[in-house]
């Protein structure tokens, strides 16, 4: 009976050393929420996709309209990225509050409704369109591409097709070392991984697991991987094997860390954005330092 008791404990304890406390509600009332992003003075702000807003974590709004913009990240020197649904473009606003263009056209034709970004430390950007923005997917009449892309821009501007063979590309993120680069395929069902190359471009790629409905996705200094799906908040180590599931009250969108030295995980879920202690460090945009503030 001890026995059973003690192997009882240790997968108990085993299934919950991720997270150190209760999901907490951060703020409710919205329509759609994404792109969760904890800023270097300690807001957080996150996209409200129908509501054409970026509001800060009080309810106050950051940005309107927004383009409906979906994900959200930092580049090198602190500037705003946003993936703009409706617009069809990845923009950066520069220092001065003006807005940058960087991506709206591949080979002459619109973008379908650019998704999710990240910013390697040399500068190159990569996101993801997928066709959520177009009533119709690639069949409606505004569709010009055929295809859900993966993208780059070099640090030198350039625009390059990475990936043309997902269903829908959606989240990503890059291992601690920013030699791997995961993105998670949502109607796919699974997180793929690639070798991300100094020349910006992927090579390699493989399943990395498989879950339902993966969306936004980030990693901690440990090189977990943490997968906002249909049924919570997924945690995977290095290797691709689950270790975790956080239920949410509402199905999550996207996650992002911050807060008490980047151990609070930030997530937005349909009408909610809510928050979780984690026992892992976790990884945020460039020109994001650690910050103890709490929200």
């Amino acid at each position: 009976m001890l026995y059973l008791i003690t192997v009882a404990s240790l997968i108990f304890s085993a299934q919950n050393f991720m997270v150190t406390g209760k999901v907490e509600t951060v703020s409710e009332g919205y329509a759609f929420t994404e792109g969760p992003l904890y800023l270097p003075d300690g807001t957080l702000i996150f996209s409200d996709i129908p509501s054409d807003t970026i509001f800060k974590h009080d309810k106050s709004v950051f940005r309107r309209p927004s383009g409906e913009s979906n994900g959200l990240t930092l580049d090198r020197e602190g500037r705003l990225i946003a993936c703009e649904h409706k617009n069809r473009r990845v923009s950066r606003t520069e220092s001065n509050g003006t807005i940058t263009v960087l991506a709206e056209r591949y080979e002459g034709k619109r973008l379908n409704s650019p998704n999710d970004v990240i910013v390697r430390s040399d500068g190159t950007l990569f996101f993801t369109d997928p066709s959520y923005g177009l009533p119709g997917g690639l069949e409606d009449p505004q569709a010009e591409l055929n295809f859900c892309g993966v993208y780059g821009i070099s640090p030198q501007g350039v625009l390059r097709l990475l990936a043309d063979d997902f269903i829908k590309p959606n989240g990503l993120a890059l291992s601690p070392d920013e030699k791997i680069l995961y993105i998670a395929d949502t109607e796919g069902k699974q997180i793929r991984a690639f070798d991300a190359e100094s020349d910006g471009t992927l090579s390699n790629g493989r399943i990395f697991c498989e879950l339902p409905g993966p969306d936004g996705i980030k990693t901690d200094r440990q090189g977990f991987l943490w997968s906002t799906a249909s049924d919570g908040v997924r945690v995977y180590d290095p290797q691709g094997t689950l270790v975790e599931t956080i239920p949410f009250p509402q199905t999550p969108s996207n996650c992002a860390f911050g807060g008490d030295n980047s151990r609070i995980l930030y997530v937005t879920a349909r009408k909610g954005v809510y928050k979780i202690r984690t026992s892992h460090e976790g990884l945020h945009p460039l020109n994001a330092p650690k910050s103890t503030k709490e929200l």
